[in-house]
């Protein structure tokens, strides 16, 4: 398997598990496919900008669950693009954010090191309300 391979492999899974989350506040196993160095960068709020490590992407995931209760659901993939190291996700999302109706487009990028996660970018533009 190529490497580019094996990227997109790991990267499909982790959006499985990523999307999982998003729908149902379970976490686990989106958390356990990040290595210990992991990064995040977010583009607005409370976690705006790079974030590091595992426990800060803990208490992230536990603020998107609060905010998006019951969850986000994955309404379409858009579009998957990937090279060596990272892949990109484009996809459409919708339910409540703080009790008000929530539709997004959203793009996030994986980067890949080994079989784990090292690094997420999250991007999104709308107003939160449509497509």
């Amino acid at each position: 398997m190529s490497q580019a391979e094996n990227t997109l492999k790991v990267a499909q899974q982790a959006f499985e598990h990523f999307t999982h989350g998003l729908a149902t506040g379970e976490w686990q196993e989106f958390l356990d496919i990040l290595t210990e160095d992991f990064t995040f960068w977010f583009p607005m709020g409370k976690f705006h900008g790079m974030n590091e490590g595992k426990e800060r992407a803990k208490e992230f995931f536990q603020y998107v669950n609060a905010s998006f209760n019951p969850g986000i659901k994955l309404t379409s993939l858009d579009r998957v693009t990937s090279n060596d190291t990272t892949v990109v996700f484009e996809f459409r999302d919708e339910g409540l954010l703080l009790g008000q109706p929530y539709k997004n487009r959203v793009a996030v990028s994986f980067d890949v090191r080994g079989d784990k996660i090292c690094a997420y970018r999250e991007y999104f533009g709308s107003d939160g309300k449509s497509y």
